[in-house]
Formats: C-alpha cells, sequence, structure tokens
C-alpha cells in the first residue's frame, strides 16, 4: 500500500504519526519511542495475530481496523476493535505472550508497528509511556464491556449504524467492507445485515454498494446508533485528551 514512506517522512519532521494514542503522548515520550516505531501496510484480511500463538508485534494504527474476534464452533464474533485511537497487541502490554482470540484486518489501512521485546523495555524505561498505554487498556476494557451490553439491549439497526460510525472514525473516505464481515461482526446471519443496512440507506444516511460503504449523512447517522457509539467515543476523547501523559 502506498503512502508508509510519506507517513514516515511527515512523522520525523512533525512528530505527528496520525495515531491519537501516539500523537497524545508528551514529546520526550514520543522523541524515544517513535524512532523504534516502523511504517506497514494493513492489507485486508492480514493476521495481526492468531489465537493462542506468541504475538511478535505490536501495532498502532493510522488508519483502517483491526478486529479481534472470537471463533467458536458456531460462528465468529467481534469482541474488540482498534483503530487510529489506539494499538492492536493488547496483550503485549499485559506481559501476555498470546490470547484466545484472533485479531485481523477488517478495513485496510496502514499502522506503525513494533517488535514485542522492544517495545516492553521501551515501557520499563518510560512510566509516563506506559501509564498512558495501561489507561488505554482501561479504555478498550470498557469498549469491550459496552458491545457486550450493546449486543444484548439493541435493535440491529442501531448497531449497525453504531459499527459503521466507529469505522468511519478510523478510515478516509469510504469504507470497504464487505457484508459478510459485518455480519460477523455483529453476530448476525448475512440477511440481518442486509435489512438493516439497507434500512440505513433508505433513510439517506449510508450508500452501500460492491462492498463500499460512504456515509451522506454523518450527524443522522449519529442520530440513528444508540447511545454505545457516543460513551465509547467519550471514553476515547478522554483518553486523548488528558494532559498527564
Amino acid at each position: 500500500m502506498t503512502g508508509s514512506t510519506e507517513m514516515t517522512s511527515a512523522t520525523r519532521s512533525t512528530g505527528v504519526t496520525g495515531n491519537q494514542l501516539l500523537d497524545a503522548l508528551s514529546e520526550d515520550s514520543r522523541r524515544a519511542f517513535l524512532p523504534k516505531l516502523e511504517p506497514v501496510a494493513l492489507e485486508l484480511e492480514k493476521s495481526i495475530y492468531e489465537a493462542d500463538q506468541p504475538i511478535r508485534h505490536v501495532y498502532f494504527p493510522t488508519c483502517g481496523v483491526v478486529s479481534m474476534v472470537s471463533t467458536m464452533e458456531n460462528g465468529t464474533v467481534e469482541v474488540g476493535t482498534a483503530g487510529r485511537e489506539g494499538m492492536a497487541g493488547l496483550p503485549v502490554l499485559l506481559y501476555t505472550d498470546s490470547m484466545p482470540t484472533r485479531a485481523f484486518v477488517q478495513v485496510e489501512g496502514h499502522a506503525l508497528r513494533m517488535e514485542t521485546e522492544p517495545f516492553r523495555e521501551a515501557l520499563r524505561h518510560d512510566p509516563k509511556l506506559a501509564r498512558h498505554l495501561y489507561r488505554y487498556a482501561q479504555t478498550l476494557f470498557d469498549q469491550v464491556a459496552q458491545s457486550v451490553a450493546c449486543n444484548r439491549l439493541h435493535m440491529l439497526e442501531e448497531r449497525c449504524a453504531r459499527w459503521i460510525l466507529m469505522a468511519h472514525d478510523r478510515v478516509d473516505g469510504p469504507i470497504a467492507l464487505k457484508q459478510q464481515f459485518l455480519a460477523e461482526m455483529l453476530g448476525v446471519h448475512r440477511p440481518a445485515v442486509t435489512l438493516a443496512a439497507g434500512a440505513l440507506q433508505r433513510a439517506g444516511l449510508i450508500r452501500y454498494r460492491r462492498g463500499v460503504i460512504e456515509v451522506l449523512d454523518r450527524a443522522g447517522l449519529e442520530a440513528a446508533a444508540c447511545d454505545c457509539y457516543r460513551i465509547v467515543r467519550a471514553s476515547f476523547e478522554k483518553l486523548r485528551t488528558s494532559s498527564d501523559n
């Protein structure tokens, strides 16, 4: 994917990566941490880590969506997502080498990544960095907990609007997304997603064709989504604007 070299050049000159978690670090932390990261493409369906396998890298997306999924006998369900607001490879931060879930690229983009041991070494040498990333771990846990409640209590159309909004926050432009993927992420069958996405499209909020979602009315889509989107977004915004980094 193009753009990785350009991203590296821009990061060197401005100190801004496009990843909100990294860009919220103190200047000293960014100066020490950023040179250890390498730019990589997030290719569609690329595996970030497999279930119960050693995690080799941590990823800080600057565009795109990484989904953490649980695969069971009856199907696959999304349990968490990461984009430009956070990181993928959280078990490494918590000094765990693997997870029972799989993480893969749901919406393509690009990221900055670091190998496991240099990442842990950086945490040991920079308490502010470690504290900031631990706060992110709590925020991601809050997202997962909110998603569990959302999947139990809210209508599919509301949940679909929430997922599209979260993806829209993490990409630049239209969202390339297979309908089957969206069905798996929402834990429903594909025909149900067809109906939900169709309702949002008839309302003039999105355009969905040939595996591409275009948001036409952002404010209307937010109104159609459940409160879970606003709750989760506020949590990440609080982390991003924290001054104690």
